[in-house]
C-alpha cells in the first residue's frame, strides 16, 4: 500500500512537526499547568486568529470540487465562528483579560504571518494549496490534544481547550480534511506538489511560532504595528 500524500507531507516537515505537537506549550495546556498569563496570551492571539482561519475554510468552501464537500466544509466554518464564541468570551473573563484587548488586540508577528500565508495560499492557489494550510493547522492540534493526559486540567478553559481538540468530531474532521487534501494532489504537478508541501511546512513552521509568541509577549507591553 502506497504512502499516502499527507502522511509524506508529515513526515518530510520533522523535526518542526514533533516541536510543535509537543511544545512545551501544548503539554502545559494538557497539564493544566501553564500560566495564566501565556494562555491569556496565546489565546487573545487565537481569537484575532480565528477571523483570518474564518476566511481560510471559507475559500475552501468556495474551492471544494463536489457539493458534499462544500456542505462539510460549511458546517466546520459555522462551528468555527458560532460555536466557539462562547468560550472564548467565558476564558476572557475568567482570566481577566479586558474586552478591548481581545475585540481590538495588538498582532503579534506570527499572527500577522499566518493571516499573509492564509491570504496568499486560498487567494492565489487553489483546492489543494488552501488545503494545504488548513489541514496542518488542525492536525496539529489534533494530534496534541489526544495526547494529553486522560484527567483534564482543572481550569475549564484548558480543559475545555483540550477537549474542542479531542473528540470524535473534531477528529473526523481532520481525517476528511486529510482525504481531501489527498484527493487534491493526485495528478498533480511535480511543481505543484512542491508548492504543496512548501505551504505545508510553513503552516507547521509559525505553529511553533505562534507558540513561542505566548511566552515571549505573555505581562509584556510590546511595541506592535498592527
Amino acid at each position: 500500500m502506497s504512502e499516502r500524500f499527507t502522511d509524506r507531507l508529515r513526515s518530510d516537515a520533522e523535526p518542526t512537526w514533533s516541536a510543535a505537537t509537543g511544545h512545551r506549550f501544548t503539554e502545559e495546556v494538557g497539564a493544566g499547568t501553564v500560566p495564566d498569563a501565556v494562555f491569556a496570551e496565546y489565546l487573545t492571539q487565537d481569537y484575532a486568529f480565528v477571523d483570518a482561519l474564518a476566511s481560510l475554510v471559507g475559500y475552501a468552501v468556495a474551492q471544494a470540487p463536489r457539493y458534499p464537500a462544500k456542505q462539510r466544509l460549511g458546517g466546520f466554518l459555522a462551528t468555527i465562528v458560532d460555536e466557539e464564541s462562547d468560550y472564548f468570551e467565558r476564558s476572557f473573563d475568567a482570566l481577566g483579560v479586558p474586552e478591548s484587548a481581545w475585540t481590538d488586540p495588538q498582532r503579534r508577528p506570527p499572527t500577522r504571518a499566518f493571516a499573509d500565508l492564509i491570504h496568499r495560499a486560498g487567494a492565489r492557489g487553489g483546492y489543494a494549496e488552501t488545503l494545504a494550510v488548513l489541514v496542518p493547522v488542525e492536525w496539529i492540534y489534533a494530534e496534541w490534544a489526544s495526547a494529553a493526559p486522560e484527567g483534564r486540567p482543572e481550569q475549564f478553559y484548558l480543559a475545555e481547550w483540550v477537549a474542542l481538540h479531542d473528540n470524535p468530531a473534531f477528529h473526523d474532521t481532520v481525517s476528511f480534511l486529510r482525504s481531501e487534501l489527498d484527493a487534491a494532489a493526485v495528478g498533480a504537478s511535480e511543481a505543484r506538489r512542491a508548492e504543496i508541501a512548501r505551504l505545508f511546512d510553513r503552516a507547521v513552521e509559525l505553529e511553533v511560532a505562534f507558540f513561542d509568541a505566548a511566552y515571549e509577549y505573555a505581562d509584556a507591553e510590546v511595541p506592535d504595528d498592527g
